[in-house]
């Protein structure tokens, strides 16, 4: 098939609408619930007050907003793709999105460059009328418009998770893996609840020992994900990883999440009895370097590390070597030539992963 053959075919398959819609209209879809934001997603978007507040600014002044994607269910409901941050701080500012408490306050705004006197504004607060917007401010918001990108139910059922990703990729979302997390919660909720157990398990968050950013940024989920995607991978697709381990992920986990025939119970007894192993025998220092002449282990979490490591038990689950011989196992992979080879600097992960991999599978193996 030629160029524009594939693109007249592609075309095809997405059904596209458009139109304006005020604030006031949109809190109404809300309220009946006729759109969908997803609240599971509020850990992933980190907007500040500051932000929330320059976003009703620019409503107020009347600054152009970018338009809403959304994506049309069979049953009619809108869910959101992209403008779930601007269309929760709408909801949450005029009091219509739930709380997580009851004793919560009403959201009170900033003061933004040009309008400073925002500063401890509400919405309409019987308690605190001074410091409430007027009648005619309120009006000027739910009058205000936006501009709506509709994907009609037509189209393809992938269409929507490939413009999730293309929009939220580098925008409020700070990473891959939040970007994947979300896409997993629209298309298998219940691989990402396996997946976050998994991640929330006592023993596998010893054994790699983050920093609190990277726990925020989610990196935990994606040691789970590169786990279940490559533990028992065969070695012919590990030759076939492409240039981009990140694209690799995200793909893969998407042909995942809509298998039928997912091995759950596979893929945990592989995981804990990784963890619980390496935890029992090295705990924090099961990812660390190994300084042989010191004997000892120096540093932080090294991804190679796990490739080699965890992939290798993972892989021998059902084998596995006596828990007494994995510390030496462990030691030898770091003096081991092809670690030594594919694992230093300059060494992207498409192309150490078809050594490394198996290398740990060998080790560990009984």
């Amino acid at each position: 098939m030629g160029l524009q053959e594939e693109i007249d075919k592609t075309r095809q398959e997405i059904r596209t609408d458009g139109y304006s819609m005020s604030i006031g209209e949109l809190i109404s879809l809300y309220e009946n619930n006729e759109i969908n934001i997803y609240p599971e997603f509020q850990r992933f978007f980190r907007w500040s007050d500051y932000q929330k507040s320059a976003f009703i600014e620019s409503i107020l002044l009347g600054i152009p907003i970018p338009p809403i994607f959304v994506s049309q269910r069979d049953d009619g409901v809108w869910d959101v793709i992209d403008g779930l941050q601007r269309l929760s701080t709408i909801y949450e500012f005029v009091g219509v999105k739930q709380k997580n408490s009851e004793q919560e306050s009403y959201f009170a705004l900033q003061a933004t460059t040009y309008l400073p006197s925002l500063k401890d504004k509400k919405w309409n607060d019987s308690q605190d009328p001074y410091n409430s917007l007027t009648m005619s401010q309120r009006l000027l918001i739910k009058r205000g418009k936006m501009t709506l990108n509709i994907i009609e139910k037509e189209s393809d059922k992938m269409i929507k998770y490939e413009l999730f990703q293309r929009l939220n990729t580098g925008g409020s979302i700070a990473t891959p893996q939040e970007v994947r997390n979300c896409i997993l919660l629209m298309l298998n909720p219940g691989l990402y609840n396996l997946m976050r157990s998994l991640a929330d398990r006592e023993s596998f968050k010893s054994c790699i020992a983050l920093s609190d950013r990277l726990f925020e940024e989610q990196y935990d989920m994606e040691l789970v994900l590169r786990f279940i995607l490559l533990f028992d991978r065969d070695d012919d697709s590990l030759k076939q990883l492409g240039g981009d381990v990140s694209e690799f992920l995200t793909t893969r986990m998407r042909e995942m999440a809509i298998k039928d025939d997912l091995d759950n119970r596979h893929i945990e007894r592989a995981f804990d009895l990784t963890f619980d192993t390496l935890n029992e025998s090295l705990g924090d220092n099961s990812f660390k370097r190994y300084r042989q002449e010191e004997d000892r282990f120096l540093g932080g979490f090294l991804l190679s590390a796990y490739e080699v490591i965890a992939l290798g038990i993972g892989y021998n689950y059902k084998n596995p070597l006596p828990l007494v011989d994995i510390p030496n196992c462990v030691k030898s992979i770091w003096s081991h030539q092809i670690y030594q080879k594919w694992s230093g600097a300059g060494v992207n992960a498409a192309r150490r992963l078809p050594y490394l991999i198996p290398l740990g599978r060998e080790v560990f193996s009984r």
